[in-house]
């Protein structure tokens, strides 16, 4: 197998600059330490803040050395959640949206290195402001919660923010990145390595039910939708601007436009979600996916993704690169 060396690779003592997004509910301790065993470095989801899922899944991790992320808002409410976490030494801690700094003491006192995802430019400064070792640069093009920026220009602008006010913060690319053609073209575009989740969303590893993974093979990135749609049916407060990226389906057609009238009729469809939601079905629930959706034609190991992705892009950097210098 390639092997990619970065100096995200040096500073995390991983094989592969990929890590695992702490998809929220789908991104448990066996699909983490999946990633890590293969080079990597697996993030279990902190999600809403459910603290015995969190005890289950670091102990489904074993031994394996494993990252961790938190929903900075939903954090705030359950602040002991990062005590607990940290207790369990991960490899780094993961806070996106919200502000990182009320949290930022806590995990640089544990020596542990803060990664804070980022939608815009002043998200950039507010998590160096909070000692972010690690800055991941988020395109909408993502799958879940996000903003508006597109990846392709927004990675280069942040590792030209880097270079110039914090050139020893690593940077990560996010949105839209599914194969070794986005991991090789995110380390041109300046990133230190990438943070991937549809990809591995679509894997054995994850807690995803199987009918909403087969309704995402027959899915393409032309049939996701930016909404909030979902967080509504599940009560979930998110903060502006921050809406979800998911794929279209029965339940967003049906409700389309008609935000408030979904509020008005809560008592009754939040039930009606939840079920949906637990039955797998893909139709009524959302299938949390992002753009990158259509470049998944399969559910491999997690293991076998990390391989895919890294001997693809060091192909495309080293013998395809030389093609075009003539």
């Amino acid at each position: 197998m390639a092997r990619l060396v970065t100096r995200l690779t040096r500073q995390l003592g991983i094989e592969h600059p990929v890590l695992s997004a702490p998809m929220a509910l789908a991104a448990g301790g066996a699909l983490a330490a999946a990633v890590t065993r293969a080079g990597g470095l697996g993030l279990i989801g902190g999600g809403y803040g459910d603290g015995d899922w969190l005890e289950r899944e670091f102990a489904q991790a074993g031994n394996t050395r494993t990252g961790c992320g938190f929903i900075t808002w939903s954090l705030a409410k359950q602040p002991h959640l990062l005590t607990a976490a940290l207790a369990h030494r991960p490899a780094a801690l993961m806070l996106s949206f919200g502000d990182p700094a009320p949290f930022a003491a806590e995990i640089a006192a544990a020596e542990i290195p803060l990664i804070c995802q980022c939608q815009s430019l002043d998200h950039v400064r507010q998590a160096l402001d909070a000692g972010a070792a690690i800055i991941i640069a988020q395109g909408g093009e993502a799958g879940g919660h996000g903003h508006r920026r597109a990846t392709f220009p927004f990675v280069p602008e942040v590792a030209d923010l880097l270079a110039r006010e914090s050139p020893d913060t690593l940077l990560l690319a996010a949105g839209g990145i599914a194969d070794g053609r986005g991991l090789a073209a995110s380390l041109m575009l300046g990133a230190d390595g990438v943070l991937v989740g549809t990809r591995f969303w679509a894997s054995r590893e994850a807690l995803v039910h199987e009918r909403q993974q087969e309704a995402a093979l027959a899915a393409t990135g032309d049939g996701t939708v930016r909404t909030s749609l979902p967080d509504i049916a599940r009560r979930l407060d998110w903060p502006k601007p921050f809406d979800i990226r998911v794929a279209a389906n029965a339940f967003t057609a049906r409700w389309a436009g008609r935000d408030e009238a979904l509020k008005a009729a809560i008592e009754q469809e939040a039930p009606a979600y939840r079920d949906a939601f637990a039955a797998g079905d893909p139709d009524n629930a959302a299938v949390i996916v992002g753009e990158a959706v259509g470049l998944v034609a399969d559910v491999p190991g997690a293991g076998e993704i990390v391989t895919r992705m890294v001997d693809e892009a060091a192909m495309l950097l080293g013998e395809r690169a030389r093609s075009f210098l003539g």
